[in-house]
Order: C-alpha cells, then structure tokens, then sequence
C-alpha cells in the first residue's frame, strides 16, 4: 500500500522520498531493539526467574523419570535383601545348624561409585550372587535333608553302658579338673564311667570305626567311631575292642569291655564326643534316666540282626580283640 505525506511547500500530498541510509538506518535501528527486548525479556526470563532452556528442561523430565524408576528398582531391591537376609539366617541358624553344615557367608556390598547407574549395576549384579549363594547352599541342605533319618539314628543319643545304677559311678566330669596322675588343673575333653573291667561298651549311635589304637600311655586301648555329620565319638581306657578299622557299627554295637590300660587310676571308660574336632559335653547327648529295658532291646535287637551275618573284621581288629592291653595304674 502506497503512503503519502502533505508537503507544506507544494501545498500537496507526495510520497516521501527517504534516502537510502536513513532506511538501513531505521532497518538497523528497529533491528537492534528487537534484539535487545528479546535478550532482556531472555534475562529476565531465564536468569532472574530462573527458567530452564526448552532442552534443559526436556533431558531434566528424562533424568527424572530416570531417576523415579531407579528409586522404584532401588525399592524392590531392598526388599529382595530383605528377604535374603531372612532366607541365611534360616539356613545357617536352623537348617544348616541342624544337619551340622558350615555357615554360608554372604558378601558385603560395598561401592564407592559416584555413578548412580553404575552403582544400581553393582547392586543387581551382587543380589544375584547371593541368590546363587543361596541356592548353592538350599541345595546342600536338601542333599542332607534326604539322609535325615541316617543322622537320626548316627547322632551320638544313648549311654555308651548299660545305665544301670549299680553299676558304674559317674566320676570325672567334663570340663576342667585337677589332674588324677600328674597333678594341677588341666581340661578333661569326655566323661568318665568308672566301672568294673569287662563291662560292655556299646556304639551311642551309627558308624564307621575310624581308629582303633593300643598303647601303654594316655588312652590306652581306643576306638573312635566317625558317626557323619560332624560327629565322632571316642571310647578309651578299654579293657578289650571287639571292632576293627573300617568297620560299620550300629548303636547298640559292643565296642569293647571296660578296662583301666592307658594313663588311668582304675577301671573306667573315658567317653568324648567331638563335633567338627571340638570336645563337647557328652552329657549333653544322652539321657542317664533312659530305662534299662529299653537299652536291652535295643542291644538285643542288634545281637539278633549280627546273628549269622557278622561283619568281618580286619585281621588287626581280630588280633586287637583278643589283646587286652593293662597299663598304668
């Protein structure tokens, strides 16, 4: 559209005529306000309201959002340790207590990333292991578990004699004691039964025979039967040993007579119970209130199961049975 203007000279209405600098004058001049309202109005906008650049703002909706599903995942796996934490502390308090397994270990999460992502990553990776750990272990468990039976019938449970009073005294205890030959305190690992020499001993529970030694001194005539699980048992100062090497015993097996061989004072039997290779107290495991009748049955019932099928003993255990080894008294 055409603009005209009223010139005062002419007394008529001309189109203006503009120099050409003027115009980029005014072109520049127009130009550079707008610039510079824009950039106040940017100041203004962004530094003192402190509004975010259009992309600034979009990467910080997607780092959180980010965030917010890290948290969520940082929430399950609490709760997943959580429960794993429950899970081993079964396992080793009951499961693995009970059929004598070594406590499983976790390992600790430890991380010093400053990378939050990196760090989640470390995390996930180690609640993994544990779960493997974890199911290494149950599967161990379950393995025993099949044989809990066995170990029923294997832990050392009964007297190692007839419990019939009368007939033997309980003498020294578990537990430290003045020293009956050399004097002064020292700890005694098992229970004596002082008791006349030929009575029978018998096996406490099921096993194999692990040893079987004849000597002068300490223990004199010995046998210790391996019963599994974590457990053995040991019977000394014996009069006669009626197994071998090797040997599978039931409880209720004669294991030999009580004698006074070895370092004793007068015939008795020296009875341990070792778990994982540590004395423990063998009064712990047997009840001395337990019938006599009952500890005839069983007795009896393994004379009549050995009737005509004997294990065979080794010749060592043959020679070792007909040997009744006295030593100091």
């Amino acid at each position: 559209m055409r603009r005209f203007a009223f010139n005062r000279r002419t007394l008529n209405y001309e189109e203006p005529h503009q120099p050409r600098w003027q115009a980029v004058l005014h072109f520049f001049v127009t130009a550079t306000a707008a610039v510079a309202v824009v950039a106040v109005f940017c100041w203004i906008w962004f530094v003192k309201l402190g509004n975010d650049l259009p992309k600034t703002a979009f990467l910080k909706r997607q780092n959180d959002a980010w965030q917010a599903r890290m948290e969520v995942v940082r929430h399950k796996l609490d709760i997943y340790e959580t429960t794993l934490d429950g899970i081993a502390a079964r396992n080793n308090e009951v499961y693995r207590s009970i059929f004598a397994l070594d406590p499983v270990v976790d390992s600790v999460f430890r991380d010093s990333s400053a990378n939050a992502m990196s760090a989640l990553n470390r995390r996930l990776d180690w609640v993994q292991a544990r779960i493997d750990t974890q199911r290494v272990a149950m599967g161990q468990v379950a393995l025993v578990a099949k044989k809990a039976g066995d170990m029923v019938s294997c832990i050392p449970a009964v007297p190692p004699l007839l419990p019939k009073k009368g007939t033997y005294h309980l003498s020294s205890p578990f537990g430290v004691r003045t020293d009956p030959v050399y004097g002064g305190t020292a700890r005694h690992q098992g229970q004596d039964f002082a008791s006349k020499i030929g009575n029978p001993v018998y096996a406490t529970g099921d096993g194999v025979v692990e040893k079987v030694d004849f000597k002068h001194t300490g223990y004199g005539n010995e046998v210790i039967i391996d019963h599994g699980f974590g457990y053995k048992t040991r019977y000394a100062h014996l009069n006669t040993v009626d197994v071998g090497v090797g040997q599978a015993l039931h409880r209720g097996d004669k294991v030999g007579e009580i004698g006074k061989s070895g370092k004793s004072t007068g015939p008795h039997l020296h009875f341990e119970v070792l778990y994982k290779g540590n004395a423990v107290n063998p009064m712990s495991f047997m009840d001395m209130n337990m019938p006599v009748e009952e500890y005839k049955a069983m007795i009896a019932k393994r004379k009549k199961e050995n009737e005509g099928a004997r294990p065979t003993v080794s010749a060592l255990g043959d020679r070792q049975k007909k040997q009744g080894t006295n030593g100091r008294r």
